[in-house]
C-alpha cells in the first residue's frame, strides 16, 4: 500500500498536469477564434472562383490550332500528386491520426498511379519519412504563422509539376473544420478542373457571355490564382481544425485530471484513516496490556 507521502506526490503531479492542459486549452481557444474567422471568410471566395472557372472552361472556346492552357489539359492519370496537410504538433486527439490514415488509404487505392506526396506539417513528414514514402517535397512550420505566401509557394510547385506534365492530377487531403468538436476528412481533386455541371435544368441552354480578353489571358490570370486560393483555403481549414481538436482534447484531459485528483484524494483519506485507526488500536492494546 502506498504511503501518504506517495499519494500527496501523485496528487501534486496530476494537479500540475491539469494546470498545463488548462492553459493549453485556453491558448487553443484564443487561436481558434481567429483561425475560424479566416477559414469562414475564405470559403465564399474559393467556392465562387471555382464555379466561375468551371463555367468559363465550358463556355470559352479556343481558336482552331490553339492549345488550351496547360492547367486545363486532361491526361490519363498515370502519375499523381497528393498534398497532405497535417499538424506540426501533437496533443490534438485523433486529428493527425485520421489524416494519416486517410493518406495511407489514398496511397493504397492509387498505388498503380505512382503517387508522390507533398507534405505540409511535421507529423505527416515524420510519419511518411519513417515509411520511406515517395515524398516530392515537405513544408514544416508553416502553421505557426500561416500566410498566403506559404500557399503561393506550394501552388507554384503544383503548377510547375502539372504544366511540365510530370504529374497528371493533383489531390488535396486535409481536415475540414466543421465545428469545435467535429472535423471532416476531405479528399478532393485540385487539378485538372472538374467538369462544369450547370445548376437547375440540365437541358436548359447555357447563358452566352462575351469576354473582352482572350481565353489565354483570362486563364493565364485566373488559373494560377485558383490553385493558390484552393491551397490557401485548405491550409486555413486544417489550421482551424487543428486548434479545435487540440482545445477539445485539452478540455477532456483537464476534466480527466480533475476526476483523477478526486479519486486519489479519496484513496489518500482512506489510507490516512487506516493509519489513524491502527495507531488508536495500538494505544488501546498497550493500555489494556499494562493493566
Amino acid at each position: 500500500m502506498p504511503s501518504l507521502i506517495d499519494m500527496r506526490r501523485r496528487i501534486r503531479s496530476v494537479r500540475n498536469t491539469q494546470q498545463i492542459t488548462k492553459a493549453m486549452k485556453m491558448i487553443s481557444a484564443a487561436r481558434l477564434r481567429k483561425a475560424q474567422e479566416r477559414a469562414f471568410n475564405a470559403r465564399p471566395y474559393s467556392g465562387l472562383l471555382k464555379e466561375v472557372l468551371t463555367s468559363l472552361a465550358a463556355r470559352a472556346t479556343h481558336q482552331p490550332g490553339e492549345e488550351p492552357h496547360p492547367l486545363l489539359r486532361r491526361r490519363p492519370q498515370e502519375r499523381i500528386v497528393a498534398l497532405v496537410l497535417s499538424g506540426d504538433r501533437g496533443l490534438c486527439g485523433a486529428f493527425n491520426t485520421n489524416i494519416l490514415r486517410a493518406a495511407e488509404r489514398f496511397l493504397i487505392e492509387h498505388r498503380d498511379q505512382k503517387p508522390e506526396l507533398i507534405l505540409a506539417g511535421r507529423k505527416a513528414r515524420d510519419y511518411f519519412r519513417r515509411r520511406n514514402a515517395n515524398m516530392k517535397s515537405e513544408h514544416v512550420g508553416i502553421f505557426t504563422r500561416l500566410d498566403y505566401s506559404h500557399a503561393r509557394a506550394i501552388a507554384t510547385e503544383i503548377i510547375t509539376a502539372y504544366s511540365e506534365e510530370t504529374t497528371d492530377a493533383v489531390y488535396l487531403i486535409y481536415n475540414e473544420f466543421k465545428s469545435v468538436i467535429a472535423q471532416r476528412i476531405v479528399v478532393e481533386q485540385l487539378l485538372p478542373l472538374p467538369e462544369f455541371k450547370p445548376q437547375g435544368d440540365a437541358n436548359a441552354p447555357m447563358v452566352d457571355y462575351i469576354y473582352e480578353q482572350s481565353p489565354e489571358d483570362i486563364y493565364g490570370h485566373l488559373l494560377p490564382r485558383y490553385v493558390e486560393v484552393q491551397v490557401y483555403r485548405a491550409l486555413l481549414e486544417s489550421g482551424a481544425a487543428e486548434h479545435a481538436a487540440r482545445m477539445t482534447a485539452m478540455d477532456s484531459a483537464t476534466n480527466n485530471a480533475g476526476d483523477m485528483i478526486d479519486s486519489l484524494t479519496l484513496r489518500m483519506n482512506r489510507i490516512r484513516q487506516a493509519a489513524i485507526t491502527k495507531e488508536i488500536i495500538e494505544v488501546v492494546s498497550g493500555a489494556a496490556a499494562a493493566q
